[in-house]
């Protein structure tokens, strides 16, 4: 399930990084001795790289560019289309250059070209430039996303609001939400064309080796996320020989894609919400919400009603509620921004904040998220034989917080004009080392993705952060996670593996946020985490600011995630 962002300054990272200044071509300087020659062996790079138009990116002297690929790679000859890449090149002088690292931040519909930057944020925020500063950093959009030419769009004001109840109790709410779906499927029919038929993962992962051609590089290191992480292992199944290293955070079941992973997340975010409530009894002083999760949650239902009865401004009805809380299921930092928004409707009946969070979520008059996420999803697998409304309905009364928003957000599926193909197999043949990296009570793809996939990736390694859920977002600040992604980065060196666990490396979360004064993942004041723009994060982070470059990292992946 494909989630923006919850405030306004995380839709800066989706909205921000999309303009490229195309300029002339850029030397790349070669690897330096013989096992990085070895393993990063290129030929003359065909793409020419320019200034950035965005301002964030300019602060870690990235470059931009195009990178023409084949719309149907079976005709490799005919139509191309064109997709948005960012660099940011090594920096490092006492370590051996290697390679190139493709990062994509997950969705499907997210963009990535801003997480160049990740590279430089390691080396200086996180003093690593033996991690960070030795490959050359690529950040992109995906075909049909962002910056990436053509970008589909297909009904802008979608999610614009009022809209109808999610959970269809009656059988005329039921009638227009089929009919909603029905609309966008052919809006995107029609917006799409082509392109709909080439949406596929695997269409993605070709896109990624083409990017590799384009670069001169005969291998790539990547770092993916949450959806990220199934775009590694389709990479690496139709391409073994060019993957090298690989990190993995939040790992996507590839049992279950897309409809089964669905409704696995139900369940997920009901007890990744659950949660949420608990911390808000714990700190009742500060919200006065009820003293026990069980008061929380009935407040959370009054809220619910009231918005269903009278949306607040016209704006923020109940689909609207649920889409604003559900971001406490991806990153505990939220918390308290999340909880006072809640506090300050139901205590004073102030919904200003509510409304801001929304427009930030569901970003109203912008869908190529959306659109892009129902692209990739439609045709991954199969939608059409299930028994939708059954499966909702069962899955409703296991989980009624997510069940139908998340049903409606992928009921187009059901009506969509491309061909569904069959799920891809991975296996992990051909697999090397790799390195995952998850939280066990992670909502949006649950800890169970990440132990089935230690188990056919035979080389790799699992560092599980017990208790934790928040979703995708290292290098967070936790030493005990990020120095071993660091020290996997610098040398290849995976931990050990424990024979027959379920993880290799267990990590004690960060602790729990306080609402006075946060501390898990953010230094200051409570609301820090949505203060400012991108570009002041961005320029602290490149003046070496540890705590602005997690922030802007964690912003750039929380404006992609669903999946």
């Amino acid at each position: 399930m494909k989630l923006p962002s919850l405030v306004t300054a995380l839709a800066l990272a989706a909205g921000g990084l999309v303009a490229l200044a195309p300029g002339g071509s850029a030397a790349v300087a070669d690897a330096t001795g013989a096992d990085a020659r070895s393993a990063t062996a290129r030929t003359a790079s065909t793409v020419r790289w320019g200034r950035c138009s965005d301002a964030s990116l300019r602060q870690f002297k990235a470059q931009c560019a195009f990178v023409s690929v084949p719309l149907n790679y079976s005709k490799p000859g005919g139509t191309k289309i064109k997709l948005a890449v960012s660099r940011v090149r090594h920096t490092s002088t006492k370590a051996k250059y290697q390679g190139v690292m493709l990062v994509n931040p997950g969705g499907p519909g997210g963009s990535g070209l801003g997480l160049s930057v990740i590279g430089p944020i390691i080396s200086q925020g996180f003093g690593r430039k033996d991690a960070g500063g030795i490959y050359d950093w690529i950040g992109f959009d995906p075909r049909g996303v962002g910056s990436s030419k053509p970008a589909l769009s297909c009904d802008p004001n979608y999610q614009g609001a009022d809209r109808p109840d999610y959970i269809p109790t009656t059988p005329a709410l039921y009638k227009v939400w089929v009919a909603r779906s029905k609309h966008y499927a052919a809006a995107c029919g029609k917006a799409g064309g082509r392109l709909l038929a080439h949406m596929r993962t695997t269409d993605a992962a070709r896109d990624m080796d083409s990017i590799r051609t384009a670069l001169g590089a005969s291998t790539i290191n990547y770092y993916g996320y949450s959806y990220g992480t199934y775009l590694g292992q389709v990479y690496t199944k139709l391409f073994p020989q060019r993957m090298r290293r690989m990190v993995l955070d939040s790992n996507v079941d590839p049992r279950n894609v897309w409809y089964q992973g669905n409704l696995d997340q139900n369940v997920a975010f009901q007890r990744a919400i659950g949660l949420f409530y608990a911390w808000i009894a714990k700190h009742d002083a500060s919200y006065h919400l009820g003293t026990t999760p069980a008061a929380v949650l009935q407040r959370s239902r009054e809220v619910r009603a009231a918005l269903a009865a009278t949306p607040y401004a016209g704006t923020v009805g109940p689909d609207e509620w649920e889409d604003v809380i559900l971001q406490a299921g991806y990153a505990q930092f939220l918390w308290p921004e999340l909880a006072s928004a809640f506090s300050a409707y139901a205590i004073a009946g102030d919904g200003t904040a509510l409304v801001s969070q929304y427009k930030s979520t569901d970003s109203p008059g912008d869908d190529n998220g959306l659109a892009v996420y129902n692209a990739v999803s439609c045709v991954d697998g199969p939608w059409k034989n299930h028994n939708f409304l059954g499966d909702m309905w069962a899955s409703y009364y296991r989980a009624p917080f997510l069940t139908w928003g998340n049903a409606w957000f992928n009921a187009p599926c059901n009506f969509w004009p491309a061909k569904a193909s069959t799920p891809t197999v991975i296996t992990g043949a051909g697999v090397g080392q790799a390195l995952l990296v998850d939280e066990t009570l992670d909502a949006a793809t649950p800890y169970a993705g990440s132990l089935y996939l230690r188990s056919i990736f035979r080389q790799s390694r699992l560092i599980a952060t017990v208790g934790g859920s928040s979703h995708a977002v290292s290098p967070s600040g936790n030493p005990c996670v990020d120095n071993k992604i660091f020290a996997y980065l610098a040398t290849g060196k995976l931990p050990a593996r424990k024979a027959g666990a379920k993880a290799d490396v267990s990590c004690a979360p960060l602790p729990q946020p306080d609402p006075v004064a946060p501390t898990a993942f953010l230094a200051g004041p409570g609301s820090a985490a949505t203060n400012g723009s991108n570009l002041a994060f961005a320029k602290a982070a490149a003046a070496g600011d540890a705590q602005a470059g997690r922030l802007l990292i964690a912003r750039l992946l929380l404006a992609a995630h669903r999946y």
